[in-house]
């Protein structure tokens, strides 16, 4: 299945917002059953803010007929982030420097039921990609997520685990992955 994909760029984000947050609350709360106060939708709105705040962030949005069928966003990781900061695992220097041009983080990627299962998570993700300078791309997982599937649908993408870590008091431990921008084929 192709749908219409369209890229963002943070001064776009009030015009997406709402279609964020709103497959945001369809998809985390009323299909994954994921509640408290680390997934209501005021804490993500946060963290949206937050992460197109920073410089790079960029998104794109699916769409079938007009209709919203998911996202996905992230930024590029300045020489003074704080993503590797939560490591609960040792992980070498080399691999956690960072100069703003070197590694972006996938920050979500949410598709609706509906469109599940049809490859349009991977098409987000890779027009995502392809609007991507960096020579790598980081995300986190909740390795519960799906009883393990969701961690080995990114593992069928080319990403590998590095490590696990925290990023929030109240948030789950997620599993750190990692790859290259852009894939051999």
């Amino acid at each position: 299945m192709t749908v219409d994909v369209k890229h963002y760029v943070a001064e776009d984000l009030p015009e997406i917002r709402q279609q964020i947050l709103d497959t945001h609350v369809e998809v985390r709360h009323r299909d994954f059953g994921l509640t408290g106060p680390f997934y209501d939708v005021e804490r993500f709105d946060e963290r949206l803010s937050a992460y197109a705040s920073r410089p790079g962030w960029t998104a794109v949005l699916g769409y079938e007929n007009g209709e919203t069928v998911g996202f996905c966003f992230g930024t590029a990781l300045a020489p003074d982030t704080r993503w590797w900061n939560n490591m609960l695992t040792p992980v070498p220097a080399d691999v956690t420097a960072e100069d703003g041009k070197r590694t972006v983080a996938l920050n979500e990627i949410v598709v609706r039921k509906r469109w599940r299962g049809r490859s349009v998570a991977w098409q987000l993700h890779e027009a995502w990609l392809s609007h991507r300078a960096e020579e790598r791309v980081t995300l986190l997982v909740n390795p519960a997520n799906g009883d393990g599937a969701v961690q080995a649908v990114y593992e069928a993408w080319g990403y590998r685990k590095l490590g696990d870590q925290k990023p929030f008091p109240d948030s789950p431990v997620f599993s750190v992955m990692l790859r290259s921008v852009k894939q051999d084929d």
